[in-house]
């Protein structure tokens, strides 16, 4: 089974194929991060529009990298939540015309569940059960992963973020967008003991995390302290080793309570090194394994959802239509709630748009105009979908 997986839910455009038999044939990735620097941060409406820009290029792109042609795919996988509302409707609009003229299954997936299964993509890849912490800008969570599918969440943050707070603080300091990595950067040249910085919740009992007060502590910090010289590099550095002090002792704690022997590391905090240098020390003083993605596969990507929609779609746990839906504020929970939904259930008008966006597709037996594409073969920004 080739499954396309479309990932577009904020400020990335992401594609992938995954083969089942031959496993992932490639990915391309698209970051806006250059058009919402002179921002401060992303812009929703400027990084919808590039979605519509780039989505259908970077698919045609790697389809022609692979060898492989839109007839070959036999599913497509898309984002549907939680994220930017107009970012996720483009690459649920695109995934269900393409599947609409393709007449194969389309199927939207939570953006967790991509992190969480995305270290199965490495080698060696962790067996189940195991223990996921999910560490990104959006979300801090301890699950038990018995199987695809069966997730126990176990905790989360009760406030901010781990991602979020070094976004916030990166601003406290004074930093360029994207905060987190400029903290990282700025934190390899400080001395991570030079300012003592609360642990939040490090000894709470519970597997919860709380990263607002930390935050709060750096911004006394700076309000109370020169913060020339060498001084804004040890606060960079001493906060984040506040924060890898916590993420690894609570994963330590769920590996434990949990009576199993491995642990995955997924986000795109996961890519941190200092987290994945003090976690695998923990791991192997106390034994048990971790697992991480790939460096290319920690940030957003249309690999991990390819791979956890191949996954699914295997194990028959999908529904499959031509409709589709997007959720912004999806909390996942075993029993999803549609109240956050926004519902789309014309593919016939999505179909018959998706005949317009990719050269050389036939619907209905028909020869496809090309004459909504540019000069030089590029797609018109807004010829793509109507909701």
């Amino acid at each position: 089974m080739l499954v396309l997986g479309i990932e577009t839910s904020c400020d990335e455009t992401g594609v992938a194929l995954y083969d089942t038999g031959a496993g992932l044939l490639g990915h391309l990735l698209f970051s806006q991060v250059a058009m919402h620097a002179e921002y401060g941060g992303v812009v929703p409406e400027l990084a919808s529009r590039d979605h519509v820009r780039r989505l259908l290029p970077l698919t045609g792109q790697l389809l022609e990298r692979c060898g492989r042609r839109l007839a070959d795919i036999d599913a497509i996988a898309y984002t549907q939540g939680p994220g930017l509302a107009g970012a996720l409707l483009v690459g649920a609009a695109v995934a269900a015309s393409l599947g609409y003229a393709l007449n194969v299954p389309v199927v939207g997936l939570h953006h967790l569940e991509g992190h969480l299964l995305s270290p199965l993509l490495a080698n060696p890849a962790p067996r189940f059960p195991f223990i996921a912490l999910l560490v990104s800008g959006g979300h801090t969570q301890l699950m038990r992963v018995d199987a695809v599918g069966d997730y126990q969440l176990l905790g989360e943050t009760v406030d901010d973020a781990a991602g979020e707070a070094f976004d916030k603080t990166a601003k406290l300091l004074g930093l360029s967008y994207p905060g987190g990595p400029a903290l990282s950067q700025l934190a390899q040249s400080g001395n991570p003991r030079c300012f003592k910085l609360p642990r939040p919740m490090i000894a709470s009992g519970d597997l919860n995390f709380s990263f607002s007060g930390l935050k709060t502590a750096v911004l006394t910090l700076v309000r109370g302290a020169n913060t020339g010289g060498h001084a804004k590099a040890d606060i960079a550095a001493s906060f984040q080793q506040a924060i890898v002090e916590v993420l690894v002792a609570k994963s330590a704690n769920a590996v434990a309570r949990e009576g199993l022997d491995q642990l995955v590391v997924a986000g795109g905090v996961g890519a941190n090194r200092p987290l994945r240098e003090a976690m695998s020390k923990k791991a192997e003083r106390e034994g048990f394994a971790v697992f991480y993605p790939p460096q290319d596969l920690c940030t957003d990507n249309g690999a991990m959802i390819a791979f956890a929609a191949a996954q699914r779609l295997q194990a028959g746990t999908l529904g499959q239509n031509h409709s589709f839906s997007v959720k912004p504020r999806w909390r996942w929970k075993p029993v999803e709630s549609a109240r956050s939904s926004v519902k789309v259930n014309s593919p016939a008008v999505v179909g018959a748009q998706a005949s317009r966006m990719v050269p050389g597709l036939k619907l209905a037996g028909r020869s496809v105009p090309k004459s909504s594409l540019m000069p030089g073969g590029r797609v018109e920004p807004w010829t793509t979908v109507q909701v």
